[in-house]
């Protein structure tokens, strides 16, 4: 079955199959590497996440859309995050 998307009016978003929680969460992170391998386990955040491909309407830019529970595991993940 080919996987579904949404709109939330500033993104179309494409879950990541590895998501525990496919939840759009209030406090989001858009980071401009499509391709780029994010493992949200491994930057030890406390609160809820999810992970989508995302494609951001106002200008049609690629990339990836982290969506977290906790507003300190935004700081956390925007401290951790280096592009490769």
């Amino acid at each position: 079955m080919a996987m579904q998307h949404t709109e939330d009016g500033q993104y179309k978003l494409f879950p990541s199959p590895r998501n525990r929680h496919r939840t759009i969460f209030l406090h989001r992170v858009f980071v401009p590497y499509p391709y780029m391998l994010i493992d949200l386990e491994g930057y030890g955040l406390k609160g809820k996440s999810s992970l989508f491909a995302a494609c951001r309407l106002s200008d049609m830019k690629m990339g990836q859309l982290v969506t977290l529970e906790l507003p300190q595991d935004e700081l956390t993940f925007n401290a951790r995050f280096a592009p490769d």
